[in-house]
């Protein structure tokens, strides 16, 4: 003959799978689940300015003192053309336009056709690398944020290039660092003519 468990402790046993199941599930409720967050999945650091957001701002030289250049991208969410102004330390600002919904390249020398890049060479950083530095970002609807972002060297391979341009005759940053992103793209849509 089957003997029947008495009714109390299948009670008490769904009472504790229940209780489990509960407690299981308030460790999400009290702990934002954060891969849904934005986050620099590089080295670089970001901020988000009204409708432009600045992804992966980061600052190559091989020495305080020494020529560098920003690197990172400016992307814009709106549907407007958007002016960014990007001042690095004490360094003299650069101006940048994003049109709508596009993003423009800083210190990228063989992206995609479809990008619009732009060099943006600082004559002397003023922090060692390793360490950090600010970045102020103004946009025409969004205001101004200010942002820490660090100073890397060529210690890594991917900012090895980045240095070895900097160095090359070329690529000498000048003092006269204002420049218009459309410009670069209006170059490549007419080479591409």
């Amino acid at each position: 003959m089957t003997r029947l468990r008495p009714r109390p402790a299948r009670a008490a046993v769904a009472g504790l799978v229940a209780a489990a199941a509960l407690a299981l599930t308030g460790c999400s409720a009290t702990n934002p689940i954060t891969t849904s967050w934005d986050y620099e999945a590089s080295d670089g650091a970001g901020t988000t300015v009204g409708a432009v957001r600045a992804l992966n701002m980061l600052v190559v030289t091989a020495e305080k003192g020494a020529p560098g250049v920003l690197t990172g991208a400016l992307a814009n969410d709106s549907s407007d053309d958007e002016d960014v102004t990007l001042a690095i330390g004490d360094a003299e600002p650069v101006r940048v336009s994003v049109g709508a919904g596009g993003t423009v390249l800083l210190g990228v020398s063989d992206a995609p056709p479809r990008y619009t890049t732009l060099d943006v060479p600082l004559a002397a950083v003023d922090t060692a690398p390793g360490g950090m530095t600010r970045l102020t970002v103004t946009t025409s609807s969004g205001g101004t944020v200010e942002v820490r972002i660090p100073v890397l060297d060529g210690a890594l391979p991917e900012y090895a290039a980045v240095l070895e341009a900097i160095a090359t005759p070329g690529a000498t940053p000048t003092d006269d660092s204002t420049q218009d992103a459309s410009e670069p793209q209006q170059q490549e849509q007419e080479q591409g003519e």
